[in-house]
């Protein structure tokens, strides 16, 4: 992937302030030591950098997704400077350990440290990683810990980094981030007749309320089958049939949740791989 795609990619996800743990399966995120928490001091939280911009003239502010604290901004003083030890470490898809200090939104980012334990991504599967944290950037409120989501990117990162079918990988982690964030309807109940999603009929989902019979005005919905949903709920994307309903599945619901907001790194993916 050439770098002009990669800075394209970086750019997307906008500069505003509101908006070891890797080995293979992600496992070695669930043997860390429990963060030690001080007064309005946080020390050695794992975490990994979703997105950074500029501040003021030396400094940064740093979005992460951190395994207790949910997403949390940071200003990092002095990152921009030539010879800073923050310049090097704070590198998006990399495990990190840090600590922070404040009580606002906006906290100071006091330590830093490179944890290593993952492969890099590199090619399709970095612009992947860039459309995941795009994701979660904009669909991840401030301080909500969602510690099985952490634990689903670290996972995620892993399975791209070995070259595991991207398509499959997306659909997975997307399902999960609307599971954890409290949007997502159970696939396998239908909301009209409050039975079983049936295998054989064609269903449309509702994203406030979840599956429900197809009918003749469903003009611009995806129609999916009953086949599809259970295989999503069951994360079986063997079938070509459910992988292509699917992704226009998970398109629909994505941008709904996201009120029109556009994916710039997905649109990318479209371009490049029509993911």
């Amino acid at each position: 992937m050439s770098s002009a795609v990669t800075a394209e990619a970086v750019s997307t996800l906008g500069s505003d302030p509101n908006d070891g743990y890797g080995h293979p399966a992600g496992s070695a995120v669930r043997k860390r030591t429990a963060p030690r928490t001080v007064g309005i001091r946080v020390s050695g939280q794992p975490a990994f950098v979703l997105h950074s911009y500029p501040y003021k003239e030396t400094s940064l502010i740093v979005e992460l997704l951190t395994r207790d604290f949910g997403r949390v901004a940071l200003i990092a003083k002095g990152a921009k400077r030539p010879h800073s030890q923050l310049r090097g470490v704070l590198q998006t898809f990399q495990p990190l350990s840090v600590s922070w200090t404040g009580k606002n939104e906006l906290r100071t980012l006091t330590d830093a440290d490179w944890v290593g334990g993952m492969l890099p991504l590199e090619k399709t599967a970095l612009l992947c990683g860039f459309y995941l944290n795009e994701l979660m950037v904009k669909l991840l409120a401030r301080d909500d810990a969602h510690p099985a989501l952490f634990d689903h990117y670290v996972s995620t990162l892993n399975q791209l980094a070995h070259a595991e079918p991207a398509p499959i990988v997306l659909r997975k982690f997307e399902t999960a981030l609307l599971k954890e964030t409290g949007v997502a309807a159970d696939l396998t109940r239908c909301t009209a007749t409050r039975t079983k999603v049936l295998v054989d009929v064609q269903y449309v989902v509702e994203p406030e309320r979840g599956p429900r019979p197809e009918r003749d005005d469903d003009d611009f919905v995806p129609r999916v089958s009953g086949k599809t949903l259970l295989d999503m709920e069951r994360e079986d994307y063997q079938d070509a049939i459910t992988q292509a309903q699917s992704k226009q599945l998970m398109r629909f619901l994505l941008a709904h949740h996201l009120g029109g907001a556009p994916l710039n790194t997905r649109q990318i993916l479209i371009d490049l791989m029509q993911l």
